[in-house]
């Protein structure tokens, strides 16, 4: 490929700066137009990268590659656009605000083949993720007997963000769809399908018409149980995936974030000796670098220059996700009832 997929990024906030800085430097992107509702009408920055205040005035630009980094409501309508513009499309996650919105873009998705879809599921590509993974493919600590999953931060809005989190109207729902789909994707990553899942779900914390709290309980159809909570009551953030196996353990602590708030990235490997008296022999990875925002792009780049499935991401992986928030919801019936929601089961 000689010349460079011109890219557009709809949505240039946080996490559209932040894509934008692993674009730029790829060899196959260049960013030639943003869009944000919050810039100052049209125009474009000293660096020449035309802004536009509207996703949809973006859209007129001969994009090929387009980075929808837009709130719940408009990404399913963005993406769709995109698609229908004979663009290859990156969207941030949640990729809408319920299992319909994910109908929508894949039937959309189906009528152009030669075109490329992800989904940013960042926390598959960051290492200690990558590495529990390739342990677990390895068979080396046998089957997988449970996990037990906690992501939680102080608050529904943090770090200077707009309300719309707090919107159903908006956003579809609260911390879990917002923050806990992370691990609820890497739960399916490390386990498969869930097919009985229980719950509590609440709002008593922030009063919002969205959840602060998810509670799970879900077993695969091969025996496989995991234990979910997704928190917007975390006071000290928290990110903990621990994973029990036949001869041993993984423990993953901590993720590196922007706002460095959940604490150092460690994969916790336990090697038990079947006589250790539950305290068996354990490595320590420790991780100071992340590279899942460079990595993630970089798969969707090859993906794209030499063909091909997207295997992180893809928008199946993101139907499946999106369907077991959502039956962690109605499976709260009191929760399901409340706010009139549907699974999407077919």
């Amino acid at each position: 490929m000689t010349d460079k997929l011109k890219v557009g990024i709809a949505g240039y906030g946080v996490v559209g700066k932040r894509r934008r800085s692993v674009i730029d430097p790829h060899p196959v992107f260049e960013t030639v137009a943003v869009s944000d509702r919050t810039l100052d009408g049209d125009g474009a920055f000293d660096d020449g990268v035309r802004y536009y205040d509207d996703y949809r005035k973006l859209l007129e630009e001969k994009l090929d590659v387009l980075f929808v980094c837009l709130t719940n409501d408009i990404n399913p309508d963005a993406t769709i656009a995109g698609l229908e513009g004979g663009m290859h499309v990156f969207c941030e996650k949640p990729p809408g605000r319920d299992v319909g919105d994910v109908v929508r873009v894949i039937e959309c998705e189906k009528t152009h083949p030669e075109l490329k879809l992800q989904y940013g599921f960042n926390h598959r590509f960051h290492d200690s993720v990558r590495d529990a993974l390739a342990i677990l493919k390895s068979e080396e600590l046998g089957e997988v007997i449970n996990l037990r999953g906690v992501y939680g931060k102080s608050k529904l809005i943090t770090f200077d963000q707009t309300t719309w989190r707090t919107e159903r109207a908006l956003s579809g729902g609260g911390v879990l769809l917002d923050q806990g789909i992370h691990m609820v994707d890497l739960l399916r990553l490390f386990a498969g399908e869930f097919d009985e899942i229980h719950s509590f779900v609440s709002n008593s914390v922030w009063n919002h018409d969205v959840e602060d709290n998810a509670y799970a309980l879900m077993r695969t159809n091969d025996g496989k149980v995991a234990m979910l909570h997704s928190s917007a009551s975390q006071w000290r953030h928290r990110f903990g995936l621990e994973i029990n196996f036949t001869k041993g353990a993984l423990n993953l602590a901590g993720i590196l974030s922007g706002s460095k708030s959940y604490g150092e990235e460690t994969l916790t490997i336990a090697r038990t000796g079947g006589d250790d008296m539950g305290d068996p022999e354990e490595e320590i990875r420790r991780y100071t670098q992340d590279p899942s925002w460079a990595d993630e792009v970089a798969e969707f780049a090859a993906v794209i220059e030499n063909g091909g499935a997207v295997t992180n991401g893809s928008s199946d992986d993101a139907l499946r996700t999106m369907r077991l928030v959502y039956q962690i919801y109605c499976a709260d019936g009191d929760w399901k009832a409340k706010w009139g929601l549907n699974d999407g089961a077919p």
